[in-house]
C-alpha cells in the first residue's frame, strides 16, 4: 500500500458516493409530509381517526421487550431524532436544574422556565405524540405501562411540541430541591425576663446603707445554660447574678446553739480591679433531721395550654414528677390540677405511696387549648387548704412556661392574690419549662410572693438536682423574711457595689419593718452575696470628694462596716435581729470564696458590665478551675464548660 495521499481519488469516490437528485422521490416525500401534518391536526380538533389496534398492548409486556420492540422498528434517521432529542432534553435539564429560587409571598419556590422553553422549542422530535386521545406514528410502538410509569412526571414526557411548551410554561412552580442539614427557621420569640439594671456604685458618705432580702433561686443558671447550649449567649436581662452565683453547693460555716443559720463574711482582693475588694458574705442553713419533718401537701399545678405540647414542655415535666415521687413519704399527698382553657382537678388527694396511681394521671396528660392560668390557682389553693391539717406543710407546685395569655396574668395581679393566699400557710413554688415563650416575669412575680421557689428545668439532670437533691430545702422552710443589711464605714470605704440582687432590693426602711415581706430559707440553703468596695485613698475612686462635705469621719475601730440580718421563725410574727461586724482585715481567697467570685465574674461578662476592664474569659476560666474543690456532683466542672462556651460565642 502506498502511502502517498490521492486527493484526485477521493473526490471520485465522493461523487460516486452521493446519490443523484431525484424530484419526483423529493416531490412523494413533501405529500406524505403534508398528509402527515393534516392528520395530526385534524386529531387535535378531535377529528382523528382511531389509533391502529396494538396487540402488544393487551399482553402489557415489561420495560425490557418494550424497549427493545422500538429499537427494532426504529430506522437510521428515527434512531439519529431520538438521540438528538434525548440530548436537547438533556441540555433542558441541565438548564433548569441549577435555576436559582424565589421565594413568592405564599412560600412557594418558583423557578425561571424561559431558557426551558426556548430549548424546548428547538427539539420538537418527529413521530413522538403526546398523551391520551394523540394517536402515535403508524411505525412506532407504544410505551409499556412500565415506562410511562418511569416518566409519569415528567412535564416533557410523551408530549407534543406544542404540549410541552404549555407544561414549561406552566409548570413554574417547581418541587423544592432537598436541602440536607437545613436548620428550621427559629419560632417567633415571646420571652420575657424580671430584672433590672446592674446596681450602680455608690458612694459611701451619701448612702453609706445598703439593704436587700435574699434570694435563693436558681432559675437564671439554668436559663443562661439552655440558651449556651442552644449555641447563642443569653439576654443581658436573663442573667441574675445572685442566681448564678446561688446554683451552686458551698461549704460554708454550719450554725450552732440551735441557730437557723450562721454567717461567713471575708474580704478579699479583687481579681477584675487591683484598687477594689470584695466582701464576701456566706450564710449556711441548718439542715434538721429529714426523719423529724413533718407530713407534706403537694398540689401539682401543672399548665396543660397549646404551649405546653413540645418534648421539653410536658414531657419532660411528668419525667421530673416521677423523679420527685421516689423522694416522698408513705404520709405525704399528692393531688394535681391542670389549667387549659378552664381548669380541673385530674386527681384527687392521693397517698405518695400509691405510684402507680399518681403516674398514671400524669402520663394521661394532653397538651391543649389556650391558658387560664388565675382559675387553675385558685382551684390549687382550695384543694391545698382542704388537705392540711395541724402540724402538715402544704406547698403548691405550679409547672408551666409561664404562658399565662388568658385571664389575670398581669404581674402586679398576680402579685396580690399570691401575698393573700400565703397567709394560710401555703407556700408557692414555680417550676419553669421550655423557651420560646417562657416568661420569667410572671414566674419569678409569683414564687417571690409566694414564699416559695422559681427554678428552671431544661434538662433531666436539673430535675434531679432541683426536685431530688435539693427537695427538702425547696419545700421544708427554716426562715422567713430574711433581709440583709450592710453599712458601711465611710472612713474606710469610698464606694461600694453590690453584685446582683436588683430585683430584692429593699427600702433602709423596711428593714426593721416586719409586715414587709422577703425571701425565705429553706432546709440546708446557702446564700451568697459579693460586695465590691474600694477603699478611702484607692487610685479606683471614681467619684471626686464634694467640695463642701464635712471631713469628720468615724474611726470605725477598724470596721470595714457592720452587717445585720434579720429573719423570722416559720409561723411567728416578730423578727430576730442577728448582727457581725466586718473587719477591714484582707484574707486569703477560699475555694468556696473563690468560685462564687468567679461565678459573680462569669455572669457580669455576660451582661456586658463595665466594671470588669481587661478582666475576660480567659481569667475567669483560670479562677473557676482553681478554685472547683471536691465537686461532688460535677456542677463546678459543667460551669467552667459553658464559661469556655460562651467565650467562643462571644468572639
Amino acid at each position: 500500500m502506498s502511502d502517498e495521499f490521492d486527493l484526485d481519488k477521493l473526490t471520485s469516490a465522493m461523487n460516486a458516493a452521493t446519490p443523484a437528485h431525484d424530484a419526483e422521490k423529493r416531490d412523494a416525500n413533501i405529500a406524505l409530509a403534508t398528509a402527515n401534518f393534516e392528520k395530526l391536526h385534524a386529531s387535535r380538533q378531535g377529528s382523528a381517526p382511531d389509533a391502529r389496534p396494538n396487540p402488544e398492548a393487551a399482553r402489557k409486556p415489561g420495560l425490557i421487550s418494550g424497549v427493545r420492540e422500538m429499537f427494532k422498528k426504529l430506522t437510521t434517521k428515527g434512531v439519529l431524532a431520538a438521540t438528538t432529542s434525548i440530548a436537547t432534553l438533556g441540555v433542558a435539564m441541565i438548564v433548569v436544574l441549577p435555576t436559582m429560587y424565589k421565594t413568592d409571598p405564599g412560600g412557594l419556590r418558583v423557578a425561571e422556565s424561559t431558557a426551558l422553553v426556548e430549548v424546548a422549542a428547538e427539539a420538537e422530535p418527529l413521530g413522538i405524540v403526546a398523551t391520551e386521545g394523540i394517536a402515535l406514528a403508524d411505525d412506532a410502538v407504544q410505551p409499556s405501562v412500565q415506562a410511562q410509569e418511569l416518566f409519569q412526571g415528567s412535564p416533557l414526557s410523551f408530549a407534543p411540541p406544542q404540549a410541552r411548551r404549555g407544561l414549561a410554561t406552566h409548570d413554574a412552580i417547581a418541587p423544592g430541591v432537598p436541602q440536607p442539614d437545613i436548620m428550621p427557621l427559629p419560632e417567633s420569640n415571646t420571652e420575657t425576663f424580671a430584672n433590672e439594671a446592674p446596681n450602680p456604685l455608690k458612694i459611701t458618705t451619701e448612702e453609706p446603707v445598703s439593704t436587700f432580702s435574699i434570694d435563693v433561686d436558681t432559675a437564671s443558671y439554668a436559663i443562661v445554660r439552655s440558651s449556651l447550649m442552644q449555641g447563642y449567649l443569653p439576654p443581658a436581662e436573663a442573667v441574675r447574678a445572685e442566681e448564678m452565683i446561688n446554683y451552686f453547693p458551698y461549704d460554708y460555716t454550719q450554725p450552732l446553739d440551735d441557730q437557723p443559720f450562721a454567717t461567713t463574711v471575708t474580704v478579699t482582693d479583687t481579681p477584675w480591679n487591683a484598687g477594689t475588694q470584695l466582701v464576701h458574705i456566706g450564710i449556711q442553713g441548718e439542715l434538721p433531721l429529714v426523719a423529724e419533718r413533718p407530713p407534706l401537701n403537694l398540689v401539682f399545678l401543672i399548665d396543660t395550654s397549646g404551649s405546653m405540647s413540645s418534648p421539653d414542655k410536658l414531657p419532660l415535666l411528668v419525667q421530673s414528677f416521677r423523679l420527685m415521687l421516689s423522694e416522698l413519704r408513705a404520709e405525704d399527698s399528692v393531688a394535681i390540677v391542670t389549667y387549659a382553657g378552664s381548669a380541673g382537678q385530674v386527681l384527687e388527694p392521693t397517698p405518695a405511696s400509691e405510684t402507680a396511681t399518681i403516674m398514671n394521671a400524669l402520663t394521661n396528660l394532653d397538651a391543649g387549648g389556650s391558658t387560664a392560668g388565675q382559675a387553675g390557682l385558685q382551684q390549687a389553693y382550695q384543694v391545698a387548704e382542704g388537705m392540711m391539717e395541724d402540724g402538715e406543710i402544704s406547698r403548691v407546685i405550679l409547672a408551666t412556661d409561664g404562658d399565662f395569655n388568658v385571664g389575670l396574668s398581669d404581674p402586679d395581679a398576680l402579685k396580690t392574690y399570691i401575698a393573700d393566699k400565703r397567709e394560710s400557710g401555703t407556700y408557692l413554688s414555680v417550676l419553669g419549662f421550655g423557651r420560646g415563650n417562657l416568661n420569667d416575669a410572671t414566674m419569678q412575680a409569683l414564687a417571690q410572693n409566694g414564699n416559695g421557689t422559681a427554678s428552671y428545668i431544661d434538662t433531666l439532670q436539673e430535675a434531679q438536682k432541683v426536685l431530688v437533691d435539693q427537695l427538702s430545702g425547696a419545700l421544708f422552710p427554716i426562715a422567713n423574711d430574711v433581709k440583709i443589711q450592710m453599712e458601711f464605714n465611710p472612713a474606710e470605704i469610698a464606694e461600694y457595689r453590690l453584685i446582683g440582687y436588683e430585683t430584692r432590693a429593699l427600702r433602709r426602711e423596711d428593714f426593721n419593718n416586719d409586715a414587709v415581706d422577703a425571701g425565705e430559707i429553706g432546709a440546708g440553703h446557702r446564700v451568697t452575696a459579693i460586695y465590691e468596695v474600694t477603699p478611702v485613698g484607692s487610685d479606683a475612686v471614681l467619684n471626686e470628694p464634694l467640695r463642701y462635705a464635712s471631713d469628720e469621719l468615724a474611726e470605725g475601730n477598724g470596721e470595714l462596716g457592720f452587717l445585720r440580718l434579720r429573719y423570722k421563725n416559720p409561723g411567728e410574727d416578730i423578727s430576730n435581729l442577728i448582727e457581725t461586724p466586718v473587719l477591714t482585715s484582707v484574707s486569703e481567697t477560699g475555694a468556696e470564696a473563690g468560685f462564687a467570685i468567679a461565678m459573680a465574674g462569669f455572669a457580669q461578662l455576660l451582661q456586658g458590665s463595665d466594671y470588669l476592664g481587661d478582666w475576660g474569659y480567659d481569667q475567669a476560666i483560670d479562677l473557676a478551675n482553681a478554685n472547683r474543690g471536691a465537686d461532688e456532683f460535677g456542677y463546678r466542672s459543667d460551669a467552667v464548660r459553658l464559661m469556655r462556651l460562651a467565650q467562643s460565642l462571644s468572639q
